[in-house]
């Protein structure tokens, strides 16, 4: 028996692309597949966002990319998080849209599209102020005479961001980094390049400010069905959770009122009740954080929460006097018919992405 259970609606996943479309009409999908899916599975995330629409597929790490041309994906493709060491070669022969935020990676770059012969197609990442990936504007000048200068082995076909705080709508560094993109792509315009993509939006970009989608948006998150800004219809951009995480109940015991639960007894019996296990602890991704009646579960429809400390490989839930719950029952985690990765990431001090990253970490190691 498995201690944890973590499995895909890769179904979903293409209809969240599809949701994401109509909120960005007049752009294309860049649907962001770095970190594994965000834990949902790279290849299979990958084909199900295509199938929603997707033209672009992004990554951070060039094994993302390969990875996705072994698997048979030929769309476009960008890879942008890696330094001068980066293995150009075998990307550009790949056909990967590569990123360039600094004159050292060009370089690379330049370097080895002429040694294999063909032409790199550049996307020229700009720092707007989030002050991680991206040249600088005052040393994008230079960044964009070098590729000129070199336009027998790159051409540049795109100009990005990425935002520091679009998960708070009306935050004014939304606009001042807007600002700082759209003075920058009047920079490269201005030496004869007609960039294909402009892109700035992520998820909540996309979804709140159709007025930075420019040629492409990139969502990430939403692509998995996690709205990163509220909804003020309350439906959520109608998207859906593509992940579910189920345990099970190993056992149930009845235990009298004043018994100390699990290490350093944080928790104590406040009357007569029933406990369960759950064979599942923070080896499994379950947060040490969400101890102390903060973790949620869900069986068979019931609410319960994590009676003190999480262990390593097992939790204790305090079922109530009543609990008719028995061994072998399905715990929800996360699910439809359970919590969700916002509830636990609120219950862990966390954020959603974290908690859909680290459960989903775990397929190989406890397969669905």
């Amino acid at each position: 028996m498995t201690r944890l259970s973590i499995t895909v609606d890769h179904g979903a996943i293409t209809r969240n692309v599809e949701r994401l479309q109509e909120h960005a009409p007049t752009a294309q999908v860049m649907a962001v597949v770095k970190a594994d899916a965000y834990g949902h599975g790279l290849v299979e995330s990958g084909a199900a966002a295509r199938e929603g629409g997707a033209t672009w597929l992004g990554v951070a790490q060039p094994d993302e990319a390969l990875a996705l041309r072994a698997a048979g994906d030929t769309g476009r493709l960008l890879c942008w998080l890696y330094g001068p060491e980066l293995p150009a070669r075998g990307l550009i022969r790949a056909g990967v849209d590569l990123s360039a935020s600094s004159l050292e990676v060009l370089d690379t770059i330049v370097a080895a599209a002429r040694m294999s012969g063909e032409v790199a197609r550049v996307h020229v990442a700009i720092d707007t102020g989030l002050s991680r990936e991206g040249v600088r504007p005052e040393a994008l000048p230079a960044l964009i005479d070098a590729a000129l200068a070199a336009d027998d082995a790159v051409v540049v076909v795109g100009a990005w961001s990425h935002l520091a705080w679009a998960d708070r709508p009306g935050d004014p560094t939304i606009d001042r980094q807007a600002a700082v993109f759209r003075d920058a792509l009047a920079v490269i315009e201005a030496r004869g390049i007609a960039l294909e993509v402009r892109h700035l939006a992520n998820s909540a970009a996309t979804l709140t400010r159709p007025d930075l989608h420019f040629d492409l948006v990139r969502p990430g998150i939403a692509v998995y069905g996690l709205p990163p800004v509220p909804d003020a219809d309350g439906g959520d951009w109608g998207l859906t959770p593509a992940m579910r995480v189920t345990a099970s109940l190993a056992l149930v015991k009845d235990v009298p009122a004043g018994e100390g639960v699990s290490y350093g007894h944080e928790y104590t019996t406040p009357r007569d009740t029933r406990l369960g296990l759950v064979t599942a602890g923070y080896s499994d991704g379950i947060f040490r954080s969400a101890g102390g009646g903060r973790g949620p579960v869900a069986i068979g429809g019931r609410r319960h929460v994590i009676a003190g400390r999480v262990c390593m490989d097992q939790v204790v839930l305090d079922l109530g006097p009543d609990a008719t719950e028995r061994p072998g029952d399905e715990v929800v985690l996360i699910g439809a018919d359970g919590p969700s990765a916002r509830e636990w990431a609120e219950a862990a001090g966390t954020i959603d992405y974290e908690i859909v990253c680290r459960f989903g970490g775990l397929k190989e190691k406890h397969p669905a």
